[in-house]
Formats: C-alpha cells, sequence, structure tokens
C-alpha cells in the first residue's frame, strides 16, 4: 500500500539533497570566479609593468632577454593557475555528490537485497 508519510519524508529528503548540493556548487563556482577573476588581473598588471620595462631598454639583447624572462613566467603562472583551477573543479565535483553518497548507497544497498530474494 502506498504511504503518503513515507513519500513526503523521502521527498523532503530529496529536497534537502538537493539544496545541500546546490549551495556547494554556487560556493564552489564563486570561489573558481574569484580565482580566475585575480589571476586576470594580476597577469594584466604584469603586462602593464613588463611593457612599461622594456620600452625602456637600450638594446634588443636587453630587450630580447626581459622580453624571454617575461615570457617564461608568464607561462609558469598560467599553468600554476590553470592547475589550481582545475583542482578546484575537481574539489567541486566532490563537494556536489557528496550529499548523494548516503542516499545512493541505500538504494543501491535496497536494489542488492531485492534481487537477491
Amino acid at each position: 500500500m502506498f504511504n503518503f508519510e513515507d513519500a513526503n519524508k523521502k521527498s523532503k529528503e530529496t529536497m534537502d539533497t538537493m539544496l545541500k548540493s546546490y549551495a556547494s556548487l554556487t560556493k564552489a563556482f564563486q570561489a573558481i570566479a574569484t580565482e580566475a577573476a585575480d589571476y586576470s588581473k594580476k597577469a594584466f598588471e604584469d603586462s602593464v609593468a613588463h611593457i612599461e620595462k622594456i620600452t625602456t631598454v637600450k638594446s634588443v639583447e636587453a630587450a630580447f632577454e626581459l622580453q624571454t624572462g617575461f615570457v617564461k613566467s608568464a607561462y609558469e603562472g598560467y599553468v600554476a593557475e590553470a592547475t589550481k583551477i582545475g583542482e578546484m573543479y575537481a574539489d567541486l565535483a566532490k563537494d556536489a555528490y557528496k550529499p548523494y553518497e548516503a542516499p545512493v548507497a541505500k538504494a543501491t544497498a535496497a536494489v542488492k537485497a531485492a534481487a537477491a530474494a
């Protein structure tokens, strides 16, 4: 027989789980957006500073050395930032799934028990 109290309880549990997941996703996306904005600002400021430096150079050799150093540091900074943001996305996925772990495990156990019977 269909039990409305059980259905109501399951519905409330599902809604709570979805809200926890949504809150986690929102927080993580805000952190990623902040990180990306901060990196963009820093990269722009570094580029402006580099252009100011390179315009004061008197020789081609010095300009080449300055440009090489800038490109190397910009590339290393980009790789570090991309790695950091990639890790933030991986953490986001883990945090988003965390509220669903217990209900999925419970449902899986129920299906296994029903299949065994």
